[in-house]
């Protein structure tokens, strides 16, 4: 019974990866499909990830501060109509942040740092101010928890994504980004800010909460397109 206990517990840790390598190796596959259409442009991004993570729990919330991660990927942007695009996209990206708890005398440090799949699928607008380009987006994003560390007291151990007190935060996360940017001969320069809208706190009894927020910046090179 044991082995079995164990053996099942392997697999749903596994579980959330293998959907992320999948679901990565889906939508690249699309994206280099996507290249045989004229007007739509592909391209490596990558970036800097200021963010952190609201911690609450029985009415007790805890002091976050930012981390500095980053995310690396690919986009695509996709001509709609009128300077309307559409740009979804493939990253890897690194998110977390530290705390502080006190209490009988004493104080400890912590820091969260998962690693996400992330896919965003942002409604973009540009303005032609030739000869750069100003643009605007907004859409949602999905994130699926693949990895990272907890570290404290000078320890570090592996997250542990799911539901349940064994765990430390649920793998998926929805959210939603809002930015601007600038493109300048298929060189995009752009920051964001993107917002989670799940719980990720893995048991929620005594109101627990645990959401990430992220101030991004970004560079991004596209190729194709006419």
């Amino acid at each position: 019974m044991d082995a079995e206990k164990h053996k099942s517990k392997h697999v749903l840790k596994l579980h959330p990866m293998k959907k992320s390598i999948y679901l990565f190796t889906f939508i690249f596959s699309m994206f280099f499909a996507l290249q045989s259409f004229a007007q739509v442009k592909f391209g490596p991004k990558v970036g800097l990830n200021l963010s952190k993570m609201t911690l609450k729990s029985s009415g007790f919330s805890l002091d976050p501060k930012i981390i500095v991660g980053f995310h690396i990927g690919g986009i695509a942007e996709i001509p709609l109509a009128n300077n309307f695009y559409l740009q979804p996209g493939i990253l890897y990206s690194g998110k977390g942040t530290k705390f502080s708890i006190s209490g009988d005398g004493m104080s400890s440090d912590m820091t969260i740092k998962p690693g996400f799949i992330e896919v965003p699928v942002n409604a973009m607008y540009k303005f032609d101010m030739s000869p750069a380009k100003l643009f605007l987006f907004a859409g949602p994003y999905f994130a699926f928890g693949i990895g990272g560390k907890s570290e404290s007291g000078g320890e570090s151990t592996d997250i542990k994504f799911g539901s349940g007190s064994d765990n430390d935060m649920k793998a998926f996360d929805l959210g939603l980004n809002i930015g601007a940017g600038v493109d300048i001969k298929n060189f995009l320069i752009s920051a964001q800010y993107g917002f989670g809208l799940t719980n990720l706190a893995p048991v929620t009894d005594n109101d627990a909460e645990m959401k990430i927020s992220v101030i991004g910046f970004s560079v991004a090179y596209l190729f194709g397109g006419k």
